[in-house]
């Protein structure tokens, strides 16, 4: 019984060159995406996490406005 991806490419590959050819090369593109993606996620966070500390010291000392997500 084939996996979901021998499955996939088994339909993929009933379908005309042309359209194949438009499904390699988004999927060639999402890998990189993805590949870049758990690139990013590995490397540290120290600027995200200074942002975040001086977020929160401004909060404590009443610098920030409260603002729901149809008001930004």
């Amino acid at each position: 019984m084939p996996n979901r991806f021998e499955k996939i490419i088994q339909q993929a590959s009933t379908l005309p060159i042309e359209i194949q050819d438009e499904i390699v090369e988004q999927w060639m593109e999402d890998i990189e995406n993805e590949i870049n993606w758990q690139k990013t996620l590995q490397q540290p966070q120290e600027r995200l996490s200074e942002l975040a500390r001086e977020a929160l010291r401004q909060s404590a000392q009443g610098k920030t406005l409260t603002k729901g997500f149809d008001e930004i």
